[in-house]
Order: C-alpha cells, then sequence, then structure tokens
C-alpha cells in the first residue's frame, strides 16, 4: 500500500506542469480549433448569402452559440472534474471545483472576451450571459459534465489518458466555435474584413481560460488541499 502511494506521488511529481507548460501544450489545439471555428462561420455566412446580418440569421447563429456554449459547459465540467480528483478524493471540494471554474471560464472565453473584443474593433455589441439569463438550460449541461468527470475518474489511467487527448481538443474546440459565433451573433457582423486579428484575439480568448478551467485551477485546489 504504502509502495502504491510513493509510486503515485513519484508519478504526479514526474508528469507536474507549470502554467506555461500547459498553455504552450495546448496552444496548438487552440490555432487549429480557432481555424476550423472561422472555417465554420465562413459556410454558415455563404449558406445565408447574406452580406448583413439580418434577423434570422442572428437568431441562428444565437441557436449555434447557445448549442457550442452548452457542449462547452459539459467538457468544462468533466475535464475539471477528473482533473480534480486524479489528485484529490475531497469530493466536496471537487464539486465546488467542478461548477465554479466552468461556471467562471465558460462565461469568460464564450461571452465576456468576445464581448470585449467587438467592443475593441468598434463594434455595438450586444450583451448575453446564458449563466445568468438561461440557467435553467445550463444546469443540466453543468450537471452531467460534473458526473461524467467524477465517472471517468474511477477508470483505469489509461482510459483516462486517452480521453484526456480527446477532450482537450474537442473542449477547445467546442469554446472557438461558441466565442465565434458569439462574436458574430451579437454584433460582429463585418469580422472578415479583420479577420487576421479576429484570429489572434480569439487564440488568446480560448487558450487561457480552457487551460485554467482543465487544468490549472483544479489541480492548484487539490494540490492545496489533498485527502
Amino acid at each position: 500500500m504504502a509502495y502504491e502511494k510513493n509510486h503515485q506521488e513519484h508519478h504526479d511529481a514526474h508528469h507536474e506542469h507549470t502554467v506555461y507548460d500547459e498553455l504552450i501544450c495546448h496552444f496548438p489545439y487552440a490555432v487549429f480549433s480557432v481555424a476550423c471555428a472561422l472555417t465554420v462561420i465562413s459556410f454558415v455566412m455563404q449558406f445565408n448569402q447574406q452580406s448583413a446580418l439580418s434577423e434570422d440569421v442572428q437568431r441562428q447563429l444565437h441557436v449555434l452559440f447557445h448549442n457550442f456554449h452548452f457542449m462547452h459547459i459539459v467538457f468544462a465540467g468533466t475535464g475539471a472534474m477528473l482533473t480534480f480528483l486524479r489528485r484529490s478524493k475531497n469530493m466536496i471540494l471537487g464539486l465546488l471545483v467542478g461548477v465554479l471554474s466552468p461556471a467562471f471560464f465558460c462565461i469568460l472565453s464564450d461571452a465576456v472576451l468576445p464581448y470585449f473584443g467587438g467592443k475593441m474593433f468598434g463594434v455595438n455589441m450586444r450583451w448575453h450571459v446564458c449563466f445568468i439569463s438561461e440557467l435553467h438550460n445550463v444546469l443540466p449541461f453543468l450537471i452531467i459534465g460534473i458526473i461524467n468527470g467524477i465517472v471517468l475518474s474511477k477508470h483505469h489511467e489509461s482510459r483516462q489518458g486517452l480521453y484526456s487527448l480527446f477532450s482537450h481538443f474537442v473542449h477547445i474546440l467546442v469554446s472557438s466555435l461558441a466565442s465565434t459565433f458569439y462574436l458574430v451573433a451579437n454584433g460582429f457582423g463585418n469580422w472578415y474584413s479583420s479577420i487576421g486579428y479576429v484570429f489572434l484575439f480569439l487564440i488568446a480568448a480560448v487558450v487561457v481560460p480552457c487551460t485554467f478551467s482543465d487544468v490549472v485551477v483544479p489541480m492548484m485546489v487539490a494540490k492545496g488541499r489533498t485527502s
């Protein structure tokens, strides 16, 4: 028993990464995900054959934003719980992390940063946060994400590793799509004229919150109090 504990501590120490390491690790995912998101929004606008944002197009974009935002919440809740429970068995603290970390960082990456990003480009953006106006829709996705993280924490570490590789990319992908659709749906209809700056902004807006939500915050809280 003591050997297994020492082995696990040695394994965790060997795989300990700094915040900088995690950001660099997630950066390629963000680049490909944002590029994919911009491609998707390009096709959506092309299929609608609209040069400006009509009310019908805005409604479609809002639906797409909500779909990807809710999927983002699932992956964020799962990732936060799985990372925490790898390092601590304190379920009460884990549940707090599983709720608060996705709530804060999903709002930050999918709404707050795109909103102020649009403002930075001189766009008259509209403010919309689902955790405030649509909590009844948010909660089922958050609860399932947390339960999924708990279930995955019971699996063998090899399975968790396979899931982590897949989930980090998909987490960042759905966040990129949510951020992009929020940006356009809430006012930035002329995004293509500034696509280079939009590309750079979205990478930063996605990689930092997703990395902190999935890895940094759960790891730091678990290290601060293990049981």
